[in-house]
């Protein structure tokens, strides 16, 4: 049975991260119809960090020691997912899913400009000039100073930034780190977010429906959770990165599915702009490290 090289790997645990998030974003928006977004990230959290422990468990567990070093780095990039949990969720729930999604699929271009800038990894000319194009479709996506503009479009850009912040701080924590300690550590504390949120506001009972998009919001975003951590470690950024725009199509599917939402012109313009400009990012990915791996 052949091998997979690091960079096949990488993309395969990005789709499989995408899939998970944007199912989680399709479930929770469902459920932040009913409730506040404290308490569906807090019981939310419960569960997935319970979930995660078990399977720490099951794999016969794994130590938390570590050095100083990465202690510092797995705080900041907890600090990284609360913050951009908090705006992305806010943005969700007065937003299509599709529209957001399209706003986070400048994900790959800015990831790629920050490995670049802070981890030293190549980009080269032509990256860079599809990187700026691509910043020219979030801006048709955006669309400041139109009708079309909403100020939670803002708070989904702040979003793409502490994203972008946590998924280059994941790539700097060492390998001796088990990748589910990472992720164990991001759980708790969005599920603390929440239910420091929850404090002094008002518990709506859930419903059999509810639960059921709990439970399948649990089990997409635990699997998001996973391959997010591990996909920043396996393979180069540049090349792995493109990939997340998978969850364009996915949030498509289920914002017409779900929500009867579909995005206006400008957004499916910008959106094929900012796709565009990650496959060239790809292109120029594989064509310097010489064709496909």
């Amino acid at each position: 049975m052949p091998i997979l090289h690091d960079n096949t790997r990488g993309a395969l645990h990005m789709i499989g991260a995408m899939a998970g998030y944007t199912v989680n974003d399709a479930f929770i928006k469902v459920l932040l119809a009913d409730m506040s977004f404290y308490q569906a990230i807090f019981i939310r959290g419960c569960l997935i960090t319970l979930l995660l422990c078990v399977l720490v468990y099951v794999k016969g567990g794994q130590s938390l020691r570590m050095g100083r070093k990465d202690w510092v780095v797995i705080t900041a990039r907890t600090i990284t997912e609360v913050t951009g949990t908090y705006f992305f969720l806010v943005a969700l729930s007065n937003m299509p899913i599709a529209n957001v999604t399209a706003i986070l699929q400048s994900l790959p271009l800015t990831v790629a400009l920050a490995a670049a800038l802070f981890l030293r990894e190549p980009i080269g000319w032509g990256r860079m000039i599809a990187i700026l194009i691509g910043f020219v479709g979030v801006l048709l996506i955006v669309q400041p100073g139109t009708e079309g503009f909403d100020v939670y479009a803002i708070y989904g850009l702040i979003a793409v930034a502490f994203i972008t912040a946590r998924d280059v701080l994941a790539r700097i924590v060492s390998d001796a780190v088990p990748s589910m300690s990472v992720a164990i550590s991001a759980s708790i504390g969005v599920t603390l977010f929440g239910g420091v949120g929850m404090v002094g506001a008002e518990w709506v009972g859930l419903s059999t429906s509810n639960w059921l998009f709990m439970g399948g919001s649990v089990i997409a975003l635990t699997l998001g959770y996973i391959f997010s951590v591990s996909v920043m470690r396996i393979g180069d950024v540049g090349f792995v990165a493109p990939f997340r725009y998978s969850s364009l199509l996915i949030a498509l599917v289920l914002g017409f599915v779900l929500f009867r939402e579909w995005p206006d012109t400008l957004t499916l313009i910008g959106s094929g702009i900012v796709v565009a400009t990650g496959i060239w990012v790809l292109f120029q990915e594989r064509t310097v490290s010489g064709g496909a791996r």
